[in-house]
């Protein structure tokens, strides 16, 4: 797991490297299912589920009115719906995010998904691990780790042409 410091990461290259992960621990891994956390994890779960042929179990979900900060940071103006077209009951889970932080968004991800059954397995995915946690989550699989300073945040981006772009933004929030 190569720990990156630049300022821009190939995007690409690390979700290759995710991809490869996921795909080696599959066999291991019964009924499966891929849901994204919009928007970014969303986007990810979209390619994972095309490149290992398990479209008809891709899922979408946005936690926005399950963050423990909602009250604090207001509703996101950019809420999408959840979509979750299969039974989570029993299913084992691939849960993807783009950037793994304090555990926050696992977390009401989580919740998320015990609302829609109860499943055997959540396995978390993500492409980028910024380190920072405030809750217990770990990633099962994840491409890089990166150190950031303080007032800086990770970006994932998908140009017209689906190609990702992934880099290192100050933090106005």
């Amino acid at each position: 797991m190569p720990t990156t410091t630049t300022e821009q990461f190939d995007a690409e290259a690390l979700y290759r490297e995710l991809l490869q992960q996921v795909r080696a621990a599959m066999p291991g891994l019964p009924n499966l299912a891929i849901v994204g956390i919009h928007s970014g994890g969303a986007w990810l779960a979209e390619r994972l589920a095309e490149d290992l042929g398990i479209k008809d179990r891709l899922g979408f979900i946005d936690v926005s009115f399950y963050r423990d900060d909602y009250a604090k940071k207001g509703l996101h103006p950019d809420v999408k719906p959840t979509q979750i077209g299969f039974s989570v009951d029993s299913a084992t889970i691939l849960l993807v995010d783009d950037v793994l932080y304090t555990g926050r968004t696992t977390r009401a991800a989580i919740n998320v998904l015990f609302d829609y059954g109860r499943p055997a397995r959540i396995a978390l995915a993500a492409l980028a691990d910024r380190g920072g946690r405030e809750l217990p989550v770990a990633a099962d699989f994840i491409a890089t780790t990166v150190k950031l300073g303080d007032n800086r945040s990770l970006s994932l981006a998908r140009g017209a042409d689906g190609k990702l772009t992934l880099t290192i933004e100050d933090d106005n929030a």
